[in-house]
């Protein structure tokens, strides 16, 4: 599977404000970590089985990130770097996540670190027409959301979007393909929190007093 993260920080990039609400106010950030029966309010769960098994597992206790906003559809424009697949569909998703302890989500290298090593474990899955991608972006957390500070206004950190392709050459098998890349994404990304949890990923601060964060 291929698997690759990119870094987009510039000020014309793409940024994310947790909580959200869109414009026309139908949609809205949950937080399906604290309140995981709000699933049932985000539509891209109710349409797609995939998504919403995917949004149940990363919400879950036993996972270091939680989901902020996501999305799927489906297109048969294809760009050059997709061609390598030999389709002519594709079914795609983003999931936009953040660390669900608010300190590592002030830090650039807790998120660099982090997607280099779930690229690492992607890598190594099975060979399969789909492609995943983590994007470091931008965020700015209220201070409703950061419950470690004291600061009244946003606070400006990082955050993931997830974005996961699959291809076939009918829709069918384009979305089924999307559905195991989705899978393996999932189960990666359970499986690093489990080794977080072991403390098997945890790196010793090299200044004395230094706060010790997830992958940082």
């Amino acid at each position: 599977m291929q698997a690759d993260f990119a870094v987009e920080l510039g000020a014309d990039d793409p940024h994310l404000e947790v909580p959200w609400v869109s414009p026309d106010g139908r949609s809205r950030y949950y937080d399906l970590k604290q309140r995981p029966e709000l699933l049932l309010q985000i539509a891209e769960a109710s349409r797609n089985r995939e998504m919403g098994e995917f949004l149940t597992a990363i919400n879950s206790p036993g996972c270091m990130l939680e989901s902020a906003k996501c999305d799927t559809w489906l297109s048969n424009e294809l760009n050059e770097e997709e061609l390598i697949f030999g389709a002519s569909w594709k079914f795609g998703s983003y999931v936009d996540l953040i660390f669900a302890d608010c300190r590592p989500r002030l830090v650039f290298t807790a998120h660099e670190n982090f997607a280099g090593r779930i690229c690492g474990l992607l890598k190594r899955a099975p060979e399969i027409s789909a492609a995943a991608e983590f994007i470091i972006r931008r965020c700015y957390y209220q201070a409703e959301v950061m419950s470690t500070t004291s600061a009244a206004g946003p606070q400006e950190g990082f955050y993931f979007t997830l974005y996961l392709s699959g291809y076939g050459d009918d829709e069918d098998e384009a979305r089924q393909r999307w559905g195991i890349g989705l899978k393996l994404a999932e189960n990666a990304l359970l499986q690093l929190s489990a080794k977080h949890r072991r403390g098997a990923d945890q790196t010793t601060p090299e200044a004395t007093g230094a706060a010790t964060y997830p992958f940082a």
